[in-house]
């Protein structure tokens, strides 16, 4: 357990929220790429790098609480969802 585990505990509740908010800002961060246009635009390369971080450190988060099976289906489903 991490020093942030013992600042904000992640329960249950929380961690499927995370999850779907890491699978929001998947989609999010899969658009911002487009905008970043191969990383040559300064604003958008930051905002897909901090959408990255954000989405990945959710994901990593709640796992520490969700099995992960059942988390990466419903990550991929919610990130699926929303790039149809």
């Amino acid at each position: 357990m991490g020093w942030f585990d013992k600042v904000v505990p992640m329960t249950p509740g929380s961690a499927w929220v995370a999850l779907i908010a890491a699978g929001m800002l998947d989609v999010l961060w899969a658009v911002s790429m487009k905008y970043a246009e191969g990383y040559s635009r300064p604003g958008w390369t930051l905002v897909s790098l901090v959408l990255l971080g954000a989405f990945v450190f959710l994901l990593g988060r709640t796992l520490t609480v969700l099995p992960v099976g059942t988390a990466y289906a419903v990550w991929t489903g919610s990130a699926r969802s929303g790039r149809s």
